[in-house]
């Protein structure tokens, strides 16, 4: 297996890579061109975080959920080839307008990666024009059931109320796009608990079991991701506060980071 990133015993002690299961980030970065104006958007810091240890220069990034453009970003600032995937056109477009003039190839393909020949036939076109057979890496952060609604079409994930439906879409979406990740390459799905009818539900663990059930992978890490600002409105922290201690659940700042290796 060829080397997956660019660090070296040589640079290794400069390297901003995070190796430890905890990731506690005080706010989300807001440099270059991320903008908090999507809802349920990226923390920028986890892309990053997974490209400089999962890719190098000139690697294809998959990403399947593709959203408001924050993987991409990362990808540019970090010199990395995209394909990217969404239902919304409304905001692929926003996504293109602000990648003008970039110097990076990239593609923004409106498609449901659930449909195997809609996707088949936009990941071989973009895969063709970059002068490549496969991707290096997969990114995933989709939708948390019907939580937030990015849209009202019938294809779009975040419509489904249905955690066995939920998870059998995702797995689609995986047997899809894992065709094309080679062999010992690395792969990342972002997920998070969600609460409803008065209960956890543990979503990002059903999906992650779905993977490991369904597709010969190993795990290679399970990252808690804690956002300290992840509210916004840090001054109304007590008001939280207090409402959950009138109440019996617990305050929401995490998401789960689920790093596997493909061994198909």
């Amino acid at each position: 297996m060829g080397k997956v990133n660019e660090i070296t015993k040589d640079n290794w002690k400069e390297s901003d890579v995070n190796v430890d299961s905890l990731w506690i980030i005080n706010e989300r970065d807001k440099t270059g061109k991320h903008a908090n104006v999507y809802h349920g958007n990226f923390v920028p810091q986890i892309p990053y975080q997974l490209l400089s240890r999962y890719t190098k220069e000139n690697d294809v990034v998959l990403e399947m959920f593709s959203g408001s453009g924050t993987t991409l970003f990362e990808c540019e600032k970090l010199n990395r080839q995209y394909i990217g995937f969404d239902v919304n056109q409304d905001i692929i477009n926003y996504v293109n307008d602000k990648m003008l003039g970039t110097s990076i190839n990239y593609k923004l393909n409106n498609c449901d990666v659930t449909l195997t020949n809609e996707f088949d036939k936009n990941i071989q076109h973009d895969l063709q024009e970059f002068q490549r057979d496969n991707v290096d890496f997969i990114i995933a952060h989709p939708p948390y059931l019907d939580i937030v609604k990015f849209t009202n079409q019938e294809n779009d994930l975040s419509n489904i109320s249905d955690v066995n439906l939920f998870v059998d879409e995702i797995v689609m979406a995986f047997r899809n796009a894992l065709q094309y990740l080679p062999k010992n390459k690395y792969f990342a799905v972002v997920m998070g608990d969600v609460y409803k009818n008065s209960e956890v539900i543990p979503l990002g663990f059903y999906v992650m079991y779905a993977i490991k059930k369904n597709f010969k992978v190993k795990l290679k890490g399970i990252i808690v991701k804690n956002i300290e600002g992840n509210r916004g409105k840090l001054g109304q922290q007590n008001i939280w506060k207090y409402r959950a201690l009138m109440s019996d659940y617990f305050l929401f700042k995490h998401e789960y980071i689920f790093v596997f290796k493909k061994e198909f």
